[in-house]
């Protein structure tokens, strides 16, 4: 019988989705048994260096990096990795310390201290790669090395969240002797601190792991080694999970994939399902000159059926998405269907002629080929459905693969382009502050400055995170009301894995990031 644990739960508590399967929390691993775990993947990393990725190449990151701050398996807050210790030391939640660890080191043998701590972070601000993550650090004034295990973060602004983005794959440490203090590294070597070392890496191919044994933190590493291979599609990932290629699917299972596998009886495979918080969504590009106009904007969110999305096009393994803020979330709000209500072409049509639009309104969707999953070619064609079906739209689709799709986006080339969200972390600021001023993370700019002067900073000086919500509420409904990012839909975890494979239930921290190292063949039942 197909071995199937189906379970949700609210995401504002995970700490790591269990992914309980049968006996397999009765089984001891052997790390050696059968060679490496072969884990395949639709999300290939878009760069090997920390400082020029804000993407998927993160789950890369966290298992041959470190961070001074991570998960260890069931906490739903960050916890000391790299560093012995972090605090503020201030009330006022802008001045934060971080002890190092004694004697750490890179897998090169290079030592991990506090100066490479701060080259690391400086970095990130003097590249500010397009695309990258320096857009977190908003709220860093300086870092400061003390002597060579103390590392002072001086904040502009009271800062809660700054723990949370410390502990982020993007904030990994690298080592002064091998990343450039201003330009990206691509020479496709790496050398961290994390739990494995990158023994070799074929972009969009795979990455093979192996165990470095000079790591130091709180990773149990069930395994030795791991190999992690990109697919371009749902479909050859899962025949290669059939044919026995690989052990593990994560990222990128198709929902006809995902349906076959919960209806077929198959003995030696597992899927598990679980809450999510990544998301979908529609980003409109104020350069263009259709684009750029509210009604426009509005009437295009009247018009799009999201529950004919999930249910034709992802078959129902996703949800319906009313904020930029997942349900699951503290502050989470249903704002788009509280000001649009249901599908109307009638109310559309009256947004557009109310700002004298008569004509059918052309516009140029691109969406990527090779980053959401299989489905995403197949919802921008249920959305240009939709739209032309009420005579208001006319819709070009163009498409390009991640690669290329970034840098076009990035220089401001599409009018109107899908991009889907994974958190950086489980806080509800992480949906709302990527996204707007002048540098985010969508690469057009999004002034709004209620929303990043007054109720992000206000909300981020309160550390009892359960009292930002009416901050955050008003954030959410300030960009309803310019729509210049529209949801589509919430996803969840879906993963599916060879009957042999445990550790799944603990290998995925709050920001659904698989930890490859809790993952092990099971030797008894």
């Amino acid at each position: 019988m197909f071995n199937r644990n189906r379970f949700l739960r609210r995401v504002a508590a995970i700490a790591s989705i269990s992914l309980v399967a049968g006996c397999s929390l009765l089984s001891n691993g052997d790390p050696n048994s059968k060679g490496p775990i072969v884990v395949g993947t639709t999300s290939a990393p878009s760069t090997l260096d920390p400082a020029g990725a804000w993407d998927g190449s993160w789950e890369l990151y966290r298992n041959i990096f470190q961070t001074l701050l991570a998960y260890p398996n069931g906490a739903t807050t960050p916890q000391p990795d790299a560093a012995e210790s972090c605090s503020f030391t201030d009330n006022a939640s802008r001045t934060y310390r971080c002890k190092l660890r004694a004697g750490m080191k890179f897998a090169d043998g290079d030592a991990l201290n506090a100066q490479a701590v701060q080259h690391s972070i400086d970095r990130i601000r003097t590249i500010n790669a397009p695309g990258g993550p320096a857009g977190l650090l908003g709220s860093l004034d300086k870092v400061e090395a003390v002597g060579d295990l103390e590392v002072v973060f001086h904040l502009n602004q009271s800062d809660a969240t700054f723990p949370f983005v410390l502990a982020t794959p993007a904030m990994s440490i690298v080592d002064p002797d091998d990343y450039p203090s201003d330009s990206l590294r691509k020479d496709g070597t790496v050398f961290g601190s994390g739990p494995y070392k990158l023994e070799s890496y074929e972009e969009e191919k795979q990455a093979v792991l192996v165990r470095n044994d000079r790591y130091r933190g709180f990773a149990d590493r069930q395994n030795d080694a791991v190999t992690i291979r990109y697919f371009h599609d749902s479909s050859s990932m899962v025949k290669a999970l059939r044919d026995k290629q690989i052990d593990v699917t994560y990222r990128g299972l198709a929902a006809d994939d995902i349906i076959d596998l919960q209806r077929q009886g198959n003995s030696d495979l597992q899927l598990f399902d679980g809450a999510g918080t990544d998301i979908s969504y529609l980003v409109f590009n104020p350069k263009d000159s259709w684009a750029k106009q509210p009604a426009v904007r509005k009437a295009v969110a009247q018009v799009v059926d999201r529950g004919a999305i999930a249910h034709k096009v992802y078959k129902d393994t996703v949800d319906p998405l009313y904020s930029m803020v997942p349900k699951g979330l503290t502050a989470h709000t249903t704002s788009f269907f509280d000001d649009f209500g249901d599908p109307s072409v009638a109310k559309a049509r009256r947004i557009l002629s109310d700002a004298g639009i008569t004509q059918r309104v052309p516009l140029t969707f691109w969406y990527t080929t090779d980053r959401y999953g299989s489905e995403t070619g197949v919802m921008f064609q249920e959305l240009k459905r939709q739209l032309e079906a009420s005579g208001l739209f006319s819709i070009t689709l163009k498409s390009r693969p991640w690669k290329t799709y970034v840098v076009g986006y990035q220089k401001g080339e599409y009018p109107v382009f899908g991009r889907g969200w994974f958190p950086d972390f489980p806080d509800a600021d992480n949906f709302i502050a990527p996204f707007v001023g002048d540098h985010n993370a969508l690469g057009t700019p999004y002034p709004s400055k209620q929303i990043t002067s007054v109720l992000l900073p206000r909300s981020r000086a309160q550390s009892n995170r359960a009292k930002v919500v009416k901050d955050l509420e008003a954030a959410q409904q300030l960009m309803v009301n310019d729509a210049r990012l529209i949801p589509l839909w919430q996803g969840r975890q879906y993963v599916a894995a060879s009957d042999d494979i445990s550790g799944g239930e603990q290998a995925l921290d709050p920001s659904t990031i698989m930890m490859m190292w809790a993952l092990h063949r099971k030797t008894s039942w």
